[in-house]
């Protein structure tokens, strides 16, 4: 069984050949790699206004990120069970705080490199 044709609105068959610097095609192509997208998808999205991925992030990081949001979540328990007055030592409350707003701040590091 064959497949089916697409519609000839979907069917990419015009081709558009255009012309860049060096310098220009460098920013083009580092833009799309940074996006984890191919030259010619990257345009079509920029040229169309599509919106276009966020930043790819690495494996690495990625998993960076995950450990930091279970240790935020811990955290998000611990300062409930302070709220509620449950095992609540001096100061729990303002190192919770400090500690998640360095939380915050490292995901951010990591997803806007």
């Amino acid at each position: 069984m064959a497949r089916p044709k697409k519609d000839i609105e979907s069917l990419k068959a015009i081709r558009v050949n255009v012309r860049m610097t060096v310098n220009e095609y460098l920013i083009v192509s580092g833009n799309a790699a940074a996006l984890g997208m191919g030259i010619p998808d990257y345009i079509r999205k920029k040229v169309t206004g599509r919106p276009l991925p966020r930043t790819k992030v690495t494996p690495e990081d990625r998993r960076l990120f995950v450990e930091l949001s279970r240790i935020g979540n811990n955290i998000n328990q611990l300062t409930k069970k302070s709220h509620l007055g449950i095992h609540a030592p001096k100061n729990l409350y303002s190192h919770l705080r400090e500690l998640q707003h360095l939380l915050q701040e490292l995901k951010s590091k990591i997803v806007n490199k």
